[in-house]
């Protein structure tokens, strides 16, 4: 009986989850996100999000508590890269401002689907759809750097950096001295409002998109776009999270302490780890991972339709 006791002494209340859960398996969580987004420059929400809801907490306190801790994590990450001066400001705020936007929109949203009682349905969908597409192009451009390098003798062939696009003849130009970029300030401010909007309705910082957005559209070189990927995700994410806490009242501040203490550790660990491994063995790791979040996400809305739909009319309000 002891043993049983111990466990159940391990278990702590969840108020706005209404559920009761395992001090360690939420610190665990944390820990594994936290090291992902300090490896990979992503806020790790993509992962997290899906991972609380297999444990059974509802898909709109999962999205709204889930942006609460992407704050702490990256704000850790970004520190990390900021003494290796990482991050281009100038370029994070421009991001910012349209993720600003975005993520108020996006919270607006959310409040309209849950009051059709559509919400949980919408998080699985959305997450499915992005995470397959993300998760797909990302394996196959890191499999075809991989082969490249391989056939270079272990050097990746460089992109062309100033190649011209129908960007290059857009209005309000900008200078962004640490990126080298000379472009219109609307691409960023475009990639921060669909990733403003994408924080608000699934609980991601939306670094799954906008790294390689920011690679391969605005052509920023890597070692720079991680910290400043990370550095907007701060503003944005905590806009999402204090209008998700005011409005909709999905954010669960027991929940969010556990993950964000695991997940400041585990920043600081996978920022070290991120240093020692290559660019494209990185990305088809992160790849790897994405699709197998996707694939479980998906087994879980064919094989309980019913639950569902469930959750989807009947959700509290």
């Amino acid at each position: 009986m002891h043993g049983a006791e111990g466990a159940e002494g391990m278990q702590i209340y969840l108020p706005i989850a209404e559920m009761s859960v395992n001090v360690f398996v939420i610190l665990g969580l944390g820990g594994g996100v936290g090291f992902m987004s300090g490896l990979f420059g992503v806020g790790g929400g993509f992962l997290m999000t899906p991972l609380l809801i297999f444990l059974g907490v509802p898909p709109t306190v999962a999205v709204g508590t889930e942006a609460n801790q992407i704050v702490a994590s990256s704000v850790s990450g970004v520190l990390a890269h900021w003494r290796r001066g990482n991050v281009d400001v100038k370029m994070g705020l421009i991001l910012t401002l349209g993720g600003f936007v975005g993520s108020t929109l996006g919270v607006y949203v959310f409040k309209w689907l849950r009051g059709l009682g559509q919400i949980d349905l919408v998080i699985s969908l959305l997450y499915i759809v992005f995470l397959g597409i993300v998760g797909s192009l990302m394996l196959v451009e890191s499999i075809q750097a991989l082969v490249a390098s391989k056939r270079n003798g272990g050097n990746v062939p460089v992109r062309k950096k100033h190649q011209h696009s129908w960007m290059h003849g857009l209005p309000f130009k900008m200078r962004f001295r640490r990126s080298q970029l000379y472009i219109s300030a609307i691409v960023p401010a475009a990639i921060g409002l669909l990733v403003g909007i994408l924080a608000a309705l699934m609980g991601v910082g939306g670094g799954f998109i906008m790294v390689p957005a920011m690679i391969y559209l605005l052509g920023m070189p890597t070692a720079v776009v991680v910290g400043t990927s990370l550095f907007q995700i701060i503003f944005v994410t905590a806009n999402a999270t204090f209008l998700q806490s005011t409005m909709n009242h999905t954010v669960d501040v027991v929940l969010a302490l556990l993950l964000l203490l695991g997940g400041v550790i585990g920043a600081q660990v996978g920022a070290r780890f991120g240093v020692k491994l290559k660019g494209e063995q990185l990305r088809s790791l992160l790849a790897l991972m994405v699709l197998g979040v996707c694939v479980k996400l998906l087994f879980d809305m064919v094989t309980v339709p019913g639950e569902l739909f469930a959750a989807g009319t009947g959700g509290k309000h």
